[in-house]
């Protein structure tokens, strides 16, 4: 077997991999950058839309969303809270567990973040056609679930 076969830069996977991921950190880059005029990071922006898609969820909830811990949560709700942006209220039926919901400001941001997001998104897609781009999503699945991950 040839020495030079073995390499894995000779891969064609490989090399595709490694485009995947300088494209990922390119678009992460990008969205972090576009997102500054609004002094939001992108996890903010994970948090808001996950409880403007789910209102009331809990902060444990909200951790397995974003598939994180929930102290990563608990360090980032009290600056999104302080900015009025969010706000947490003891569950009617278990006082322990704190639900979550935006306020009309965290609505306002939302929108605005989502809009800087959406160009981002349309600017990056628009490299492939609508059937490329089905393509690259159900495989994106695939990897998802080949690694046992919740898509969201």
């Amino acid at each position: 077997m040839d020495d030079k076969q073995d390499l894995p830069w000779n891969n064609p996977r490989f090399r595709n991999w490694i485009a995947l991921v300088r494209a990922e950190k390119a678009v992460v880059t990008a969205l972090a950058r576009a997102l500054q005029p609004l002094d939001l990071k992108i996890a903010q922006l994970d948090m808001l839309m996950n409880l403007h898609r789910h209102p009331g969820m809990s902060q444990h909830e909200l951790a397995r969303k974003l598939l994180v811990g929930r102290s990563n949560i608990t360090m980032l709700l009290p600056q999104l809270e302080m900015r009025g942006l969010l706000s947490r209220e003891n569950d009617v039926k278990d006082k322990r567990v704190m639900r979550l919901a935006l306020t009309a400001e965290g609505e306002k941001l939302l929108m605005e973040a989502l809009h800087v997001y959406n160009g981002l998104i349309e600017k990056v897609m628009a490299q492939s056609t609508p059937a490329e781009c089905d393509r690259m999503g159900a495989v994106m699945l695939r990897i998802c679930e080949a690694m046992k991950t919740e898509p969201e």
